[in-house]
């Protein structure tokens, strides 16, 4: 627009800006705006706070901070809505201490933080569990007249739930109660999550059901909550007839409510169910994420079905859904587990080839592999190679390559190792210290004190 030669009025860069930033595209809104300066317009405190905002949207609190010490350098006063969107993108990024002090700075210009401010601070200290700095921010909060909102009580409750606190929680709910707040999905939602991370579905079904008699309508967070924990407490037939709820009243299900109740199946051993809930899912229109492949793909490899994990790779390659490390890791693993080395090998080689690198996980699962075909040379020219690609041998390394020594009685490279691990600060674990234990006991000529050393 402005290489044609046109003059837009302040109010069209106004209306563009704000545009990039309410879809999330805020690298365009930052480049009209620095096109829009290097071209002669002077923005205002409208346009300047509206790329604040959105900074502070996709996380970017330095740019944030930054554009709002320009707003000072050219004269403008932020006021607090600016402060407190910085705080809190400052505080979701965990720079407290940065937080505070542009809080202190607030302050000192006369501004006074509001609700938002405060709630993004208590929001900080639950998730930090610095619970003396959140009684203190909820007091002085309380002594400037500031009533706490639904929204600053749900982050109290979610906080106590996720410490393990729930009757500090309800107590929170029963102080909302009492002051005229009456509690919301999330509130309830955030009480069942609790109850499920202590593994205490039947509590849990109790807030579910009091939150629909109270007249909340749950949504898919809620259902999803219930869900998942009764997959992890193997409590599939409710989790089941949860879901049908939802396909039957709503809400509809999303990828993560198919991709939980996979999981769930899978852990019982349930492969077919699994597969064609992943069919069901896609036949919905539901697009599966990465985690998704990572359930299903874990599940076929731990039955067995190469092949069809293979399928499924290949499947998620040709949705441009790009696997992550993990999934080698996963598919590796299933590889040697089914005696298949060579196809775990190609597999492995074909990493290097990809914009990813071998985590510490896929190097130990390659030595293991060597290492139970008998081949722990092969093992240990990986092990050595490690460090190459800036990847470091953990505790596990060096048992599994010790072990694999030890199993093809290479006694002395395998005391050479166990010499370096000592020298490193690891330990055998529980496998390396009786194999290590029984090697004592045939054999008496062997380094007793490095031996006990590793133990």
């Amino acid at each position: 627009m402005l290489k044609l030669g046109y003059k837009p009025h302040l109010v069209t860069f106004s209306a563009l800006i704000k545009g990039f930033c309410m879809n999330c595209k805020v690298a365009q809104a930052a480049r009209l705006f620095n096109e829009m300066v290097l071209t002669g317009y002077q923005p205002d405190l409208y346009i300047y706070t509206i790329i604040v905002n959105g900074l502070c949207k996709i996380g970017d609190s330095s740019g944030a901070l930054r554009m709002l010490r320009e707003m000072e350098e050219r004269g403008f006063r932020p006021d607090v809505v600016a402060y407190s969107a910085v705080i809190d993108s400052l505080c979701k990024n965990k720079f407290i201490t940065e937080a505070l002090d542009l809080v202190s700075e607030m302050k000192g210009k006369g501004i006074q933080p509001d609700i938002v401010t405060y709630s993004s601070l208590i929001r900080a200290m639950c998730s930090s569990g610095q619970w003396n700095e959140v009684t203190r921010l909820f007091n002085e909060m309380e002594s400037k007249n500031l009533k706490p909102n639904i929204v600053t009580y749900n982050i109290l409750v979610d906080g106590l739930c996720k410490e393990g606190k729930i009757s500090e929680a309800l107590g929170v709910v029963e102080m909302m109660a009492h002051r005229g707040l009456q509690p919301n999905v999330i509130t309830y939602s955030e009480l069942m999550n609790g109850y499920r991370l202590r593994n205490e579905m039947d509590e849990a079904r109790k807030v579910f059901d009091s939150m629909v008699n109270h007249g909340s309508e749950p949504n898919v967070f809620s259902y999803n909550i219930m869900i998942n924990g009764y997959c992890k407490t193997n409590r599939m037939d409710e989790a089941v007839k949860l879901f049908h709820e939802m396909t039957q009243k709503g809400p509809i299900p999303d990828t993560a409510t198919y991709t939980t109740l996979m999981s769930g199946m899978l852990q019982l051993g349930r492969l077919s169910d699994a597969q064609k809930l992943f069919e069901d899912m896609r036949s919905c229109g539901h697009v599966p994420n990465s985690i998704t492949y990572s359930v299903l793909l874990c599940g076929l490899c731990k039955h067995g079905h190469i092949d069809a994990a293979l399928e499924l790779f290949q499947a998620m390659q040709n949705s441009e859904l790009e696997p992550y490390i993990v999934h080698y890791n996963i598919l590796i693993d299933g590889m040697i587990e089914a005696g298949r080395l060579e196809a775990a090998r190609e597999l492995f080689s074909r990493i290097f080839v990809t914009s990813l690198k071998p985590s510490l996980p896929t190097y130990n699962i390659m030595i293991k592999g060597f290492c139970h075909e008998g081949l722990p040379e092969k093992a240990y020219d990986l092990f050595s190679k490690m460090e190459e690609d800036d990847c470091f041998p953990n505790n596990i390394s060096y048992n599994i390559t010790i072990r694999g020594f030890l199993q093809s009685n290479y006694l002395s490279r395998a005391m050479k190792i166990l010499h370096e691990m000592v020298n490193k600060g690891f330990s055998a674990d529980a496998s390396t210290a009786i194999m290590l234990v029984d090697l004592l006991s045939i054999n008496e000529d062997q380094p007793t004190y490095e031996i006990s050393q590793a133990l």
